[in-house]
């Protein structure tokens, strides 16, 4: 697969059955049924939008990075990626990107991360692993049950010696990734709230969730 694949979605914001903001810094969880398309905007650009997928009939069954990447031969996710579980069944596809290119290898910000990466007084801001922990158990799910996620429209190359670097974003403001359920799934996003990382300008911005029903192409 190439490294950017760019294709525009014909469907319309207007026809959508969910439309909401969701702002920086916050948590998200929502069935999205088999068959229907769900939307992320980048509203004002380089906004990280980490994100879990599961099974939402079992949460055993989740989102596997290692999974995905095998079956795709390639480490960033782009239009026609198909996002595969533990279980080798496919959760998603990507069907319309107009950023073109997503991190699988990245991670989420914790706690302990943000301690690490940039001073011991950061280790108590919030992160994506709070918002992912919160999300879950409103569902009555375990931060266990915790799973590798996807940081869409972030940038994070792979070095030839094998290193991951942190860079400034691709995506722009309007950008949107756009993507099938191939199952019942449980999409859970961490509007990333990270202060410190200078890929978002320091200024983390809200993003824009659509879903329209499996009736509409």
């Amino acid at each position: 697969m190439s490294d950017r694949v760019l294709i525009e979605s014909n469907l319309d914001p207007a026809t959508a059955i969910y439309d909401s903001v969701l702002p920086a810094g916050e948590g998200w969880i929502h069935e999205v049924k088999k068959g229907q398309t769900f939307r992320i905007v980048d509203l004002e650009g380089n906004q990280a939008a980490d994100t879990l997928f599961y099974n939402a009939r079992d949460f055993s069954e989740r989102y596997s990075a290692l999974d995905t990447l095998n079956a795709q031969g390639s480490i960033y996710l782009t239009t026609g990626s198909r996002l595969i579980s533990n279980l080798g069944n496919e959760l998603v596809v990507i069907t319309a990107d107009t950023c073109g290119r997503h991190d699988t290898l990245g991670g989420a910000c914790a706690a302990e991360s943000n301690q690490v990466r940039y001073a011991i007084d950061k280790r108590y801001m919030h992160s994506c692993r709070n918002s992912f922990t919160m999300a879950l158990a409103s569902w009555g799910v375990s931060k266990r049950d915790m799973t590798s996620n996807v940081n869409f429209f972030m940038n994070v190359p792979v070095t030839p010696a094998g290193k991951l670097t942190f860079e400034d974003g691709i995506s722009e403001a309007g950008k949107y990734v756009e993507m099938k359920a191939s199952m019942d799934v449980a999409v859970v996003i961490s509007n990333c709230p990270q202060l410190n990382n200078p890929c978002n300008a320091y200024n983390p911005t809200p993003v824009r969730l659509l879903v329209w029903g499996a009736d509409v192409s």
